[in-house]
């Protein structure tokens, strides 16, 4: 069990390209949400749910907290969580992502003593929403937030912070697909998670 990384799951977003809740779409036999928080409690001691400051309360296994700072999107709930947490580190992810994976994530947290960010970089692209990141990010997060930029890719160009990625290689015998990335922000990437899902064998990890 981790005890220096607590587990952040943001959840508190509007779900305008859905037009729904996605934190209680159901993949497989769990919610989205409830796919995450196992993941999350099978390899973090601290969990905390970060959710909108008025977002409806939510039920869960977990302690919940509220956005510190209204309307900053993710890069709010990344310092909500950074703020609150009782550990050096956190690793955050987005409600939306219904394979995570227990390996993928170890990637990231047995780095952690040589960065402040552990971040994927695949194809080029950033994902600042299955990553790891130190209390030294919150000087930073908080100078974004007064200057307004959310862009939480934009971190990694602070050269007060020391910077790690994750590339494919790092990937190539547990993920080669880059499934753990994978997030749900329309129906047709709800019916094609639900179909995967169907596809993978019940004994694997999804």
């Amino acid at each position: 069990m981790e005890t220096e990384v607590t587990g952040i799951l943001l959840a508190g977003g509007k779900s305008r390209r859905m037009g729904e809740d996605k934190r209680h779409l159901v993949v497989g036999e769990q919610t989205l949400l409830e796919r995450s928080l196992a993941v999350l409690h099978s390899i973090f001691q601290e969990v905390l749910v970060v959710i909108a400051q008025d977002s409806p309360p939510l039920g869960v296994d977990a302690r919940v907290v509220r956005d510190l700072v209204p309307d900053c999107g993710s890069l709010g709930g990344l310092y909500s969580g950074l703020m609150q947490a009782t550990t050096p580190w956190v690793f955050v992810v987005a409600c939306d992502m219904p394979f995570l994976n227990q390996a993928v994530i170890a990637q990231f947290t047995s780095r952690k003593a040589t960065a402040d960010i552990v971040m994927a970089k695949l194809d080029a692209r950033l994902h600042p929403m299955h990553a790891l990141y130190g209390k030294q990010c919150l000087p930073v997060l908080e100078q974004m937030i007064r200057a307004r930029q959310f862009k939480i890719q934009e971190m990694v160009s602070q050269s007060s912070l020391r910077v790690c990625y994750v590339t494919e290689a790092d990937l190539l015998t547990i993920d080669p697909s880059g499934r753990s990335f994978y997030n749900v922000n329309t129906l047709a990437d709800l019916e094609a998670a639900r179909s995967l899902l169907a596809r993978i064998p019940r004994s694997g990890q999804p």
